[in-house]
């Protein structure tokens, strides 16, 4: 059990770990891989203080080692859902693992992943997000995998074990897997739809048409109300105060995706208010 599980890799996450450390919380940050952020990317910053001219990655590998240094557990892979289960107790599911925490703060940048065509209609009924979670639904039927990075693979090979096939459709580029039971498919994926049984879903490429019990979507990240049902956001932004509290006690968000400007001054400076608060709030209820 953590006090604060934070969601994010960039400024306002490891800022906001830094400070929930020098309070005292046994604090986890969970984050897909670096190397995804635009940030990351960036050859170039001049407007954040005290470090003029530095790389967004050399200024991530600052920040990161700072909230190492100061106690920080790190987590790599993607938060798929968070379920608040009752006061200062939340369940987050990260790849195939539970992590428990008595707060949590949502910084993951402002990314909304573009869903596929006719995906959230299906979501719940044929189409699923996590494998962990659905995969037994559909044992021993031909299932899809449709992946935009290399976490699909993981999953792919968790349903292979357990459903009669699987076929895999790459989104984008990212190592493939290579085993027995796990068929790649070649075409650009277009869309999903209800097939004409009325209960299998079907994945239209630019080369045809295939229908399978269960179509899994995996992605390096997931939106915020998805991730935790009730959260309240305004378009691709999560709704805060001034203490970076969101619509659900125990809850906070900082970053990117609380909303404009986009800069990393704003993100560290949130972060920092967010572990203020979360830190005064559980000191409150414990």
């Amino acid at each position: 059990m953590y006090d604060l599980l934070i969601i994010g890799g960039g400024p306002a996450a490891l800022s906001c770990g830094l400070t929930a450390r020098k309070r005292g919380l046994e604090t986890v940050i969970v984050s897909a891989d670096a190397g995804s952020s635009w940030l990351d990317r960036a050859e170039r910053l001049d407007n954040y203080p005290g470090l003029p001219a530095v790389s967004g990655r050399e200024l991530l590998r600052i920040f990161r080692g700072q909230a190492s240094d100061a106690g920080c557990s790190f987590v790599t892979g993607v938060a798929r859902q968070v379920q608040s289960l009752g006061p200062a107790y939340f369940m987050t599911l990260v790849g195939n693992d539970i992590l428990e925490s008595r707060a949590v703060v949502l910084a993951m940048g402002a990314a909304r992943p573009k869903l596929l065509p006719g995906e959230e209609g299906l979501l719940g009924t044929g189409v699923s997000w996590c494998g962990t979670c659905d995969g037994m639904f559909y044992r021993g039927r031909e299932v899809a995998v449709v992946s935009s990075w290399h976490g699909g693979v993981e999953e792919a090979l968790f349903l292979s074990g357990i459903c009669s096939g699987v076929d895999y459709y790459a989104l984008a580029a990212h190592e493939l897997p290579e085993k027995e039971g796990i068929r790649l498919k070649e075409g650009r994926v277009l869309g999903l739809s209800r097939a004409e049984d009325g209960r299998s879903v079907t994945v239209e490429t630019d080369q045809g048409r295939a229908a399978y019990a269960g179509v899994f979507v995996f992605r390096p990240a997931v939106a915020p109300d998805r991730l935790l049902p009730g959260l309240e956001v305004d378009g691709a932004f999560i709704r805060v105060d001034r203490r970076m509290a969101a619509s659900i006690p125990g809850v906070y968000a900082c970053g990117d995706c609380t909303g404009q400007p986009l800069q990393v001054a704003k993100a560290v400076g949130e972060g920092n208010i967010a572990a203020i608060s979360a830190a005064e709030d559980l000191g409150r209820a414990g």
